[in-house]
């Protein structure tokens, strides 16, 4: 289907990838995955032509079609959106132009012309594509009153949508998506994942999101010391069997047969899982596959995040009383009566993003409610991740070290060997760890900000959006540590794997009051009574 032959790829003196050759198959979804800078979507633009590689080539099979999800959320500005939508199959859209300039200079010399255009049209299902387009469209979120109005038009998460459903239309052989989840709600992104993990060509995605590679992914390919290498299975199966390899690889002096039947057992188990999950029976089985050859341990370099609690919090641990916020005439919440208890650890989630940033921004003093009370326990004591942390490191003449050392409480804290080893544990090591604050990427700016909460050791964490910028090594590192954690935690996110494995109770912010239930966040989103609920508070 979709070919890699002899594949190079230099910037300078930096090799991105060396001699690499591989093959994307019929059927399969294959999810990319490598640490930052790896080169994922460098990989992306080159499968899609938009960047040609040092050496080497890529070849699509005749009479095959491609399709890329757009990053430019402003090439379609002055095109209606079903328009755009359509445009997805780039061979339909240029026949049904051609036939909309003869119809409109129709003459009895173009009759025949228009005929032939009307054959090719017909067999591509174009009669069908606006009402196609249309349904995509709906599905995605972008109701029928915004079908027509110009790209322009739309704010930024509904470009998004058009623009992945113009990826979708016209079921290309080969679907190419560099992070296809940004911007989209959890209802949506569900609704995605069913489409691809029934999808029946070839699925090629970056993706930070980890419930999302493994509801649609056959296949995780890793980007590694310049080569890549397909493996069977998801991302799950991908990270715990390369954490067990890398253990049996640390046991020096375990016998071979023994190891091999650890590893066994772990395809036999995840196995069973994956075969009652509805993407093993839709797409190609991949579990047939698995075998011991495919566990290999990874190179990957995982922050160690460990929150530690100067003491434990008492049994009083927030209050809220009749807590509401406007924004530009927005009700952003109204009337939230809420109490905290020990050990909660909270998914705070609304469909208005800014509603859940103003509750923290409360919650921390930075911004005033315009009606009701809040009050912390005595005993507790808060940090707080903000979605927004540029201000932070604006200072040019700080380094990490340095930067750090801002926040230290005692002596002991200030001492250079204390700071290091905060930074050493989020892999700000050796030379790293003298960088300027002020030239740091979006995901070191995250890291630096969880080892100033570890230093702070409190017993209540807030973190707006955590995930952020980060890799997945950072994030499947700081999931771990929030399951870990012995105190309260308030936290918000977009990655359903994170809200699914961390909380045990969901607290969702409306104009009209809050919902507010102890349960998993795959149970709060799948019951009846609480979808109903929901739809009620933002109508």
């Amino acid at each position: 289907m979709l070919s890699v032959s002899n594949l190079s790829v230099q910037f300078g003196k930096r090799v991105l990838f060396d001699d690499v050759n591989t093959k994307f198959v019929q059927g399969n979804c294959y999810g990319i995955i490598g640490a930052n800078g790896a080169g994922k979507s460098t990989f992306l633009k080159i499968l899609s032509g938009e960047q040609d590689p040092t050496s080497g080539q890529v070849h699509l099979e005749k009479g095959k079609r491609m399709s890329v999800l757009s990053q430019n959320h402003f090439a379609f500005d002055e095109i209606p959106v079903l328009e755009v939508v359509i445009s997805g199959n780039k061979e339909l859209a240029a026949i049904k132009k051609e036939m909309d300039a003869l119809y409109a200079d129709y003459t009895d010399e173009n009759a025949d012309k228009i005929g032939e255009l009307q054959l090719i049209f017909d067999e591509m299902n174009g009669w069908n594509a606006e009402s196609d387009a249309a349904t995509l469209l709906s599905n995605l979120g972008i109701s029928e009153e915004h079908h027509y109005t110009l790209m322009k038009d739309l704010d930024g998460k509904q470009k998004v949508r058009v623009l992945l459903a113009q990826a979708l239309f016209g079921n290309p052989d080969v679907l190419i998506m560099d992070e296809p989840t940004n911007d989209l709600d959890f209802e949506t992104i569900s609704w995605l994942e069913n489409f691809l993990a029934n999808y029946d060509n070839t699925v090629i995605v970056v993706s930070h999101d980890r419930h999302f590679l493994d509801s649609v992914c056959t296949h995780i390919s890793d980007i590694d010391f310049g080569k890549i290498n397909h493996y069977s299975g998801n991302y799950t199966f991908w990270y715990e069997s390369s954490q067990l390899a890398a253990k049996q690889r640390a046991q020096q002096n375990k016998k071979a047969e023994d190891k091999k039947k650890e590893l066994e057992e772990f395809i036999r188990r995840f196995s069973a899982n994956v075969a009652k999950s509805k993407q093993a029976t839709s797409r190609k089985k991949m579990i047939e596959k698995l075998n011991v050859d495919d566990i290999k341990p990874s190179s990957r370099r995982y922050p160690a995040i460990i929150f530690e609690r100067e003491r434990e919090a008492g049994d009083q641990i927030l209050n809220v009383e009749g807590l509401s916020k406007n924004f530009e005439g927005e009700v952003l919440f109204s009337d939230i009566h809420l109490n905290l208890s020990k050990g909660d650890k909270v998914a705070v989630i609304s469909k208005n993003s800014r509603a859940v940033t103003a509750f923290y921004q409360i919650l921390n003093d930075n911004v005033k409610a315009d009606s009701g009370t809040f009050q912390w326990g005595v005993t507790t004591n808060q940090s707080y991740l903000p979605l927004e942390n540029a201000h932070f490191f604006n200072n040019p003449d700080l380094n990490l070290v340095d930067w750090l050392r801002q926040y230290a409480k005692t002596e002991e804290e200030r001492e250079e060997v204390h700071l290091r080893g905060f930074l050493g544990k989020m892999i700000f090591s050796g030379e790293e760890a003298l960088k300027k604050c002020n030239v740091l990427s979006g995901g070191e700016k995250v890291r630096c900000m969880l080892s100033r909460m570890m230093m702070t050791r409190a017993n209540i964490l807030m973190l707006d959006e955590p995930t952020n910028h980060l890799d997945l090594e950072s994030i499947q590192a700081l999931n771990n540590s929030l399951i870990n954690f012995k105190g309260t935690i308030l936290f918000t996110t977009h990655d359903h794997e994170f809200a699914n494995t961390v909380a045990n109770r969901i607290i969702e912010i409306t104009p009209k009051g809050v919902i507010d239930r102890y349960s998993t966040f795959d149970e709060y989103l799948s019951d009846p009574k609480i979808k109903e609920l929901r739809k009620k508070m933002y109508e």
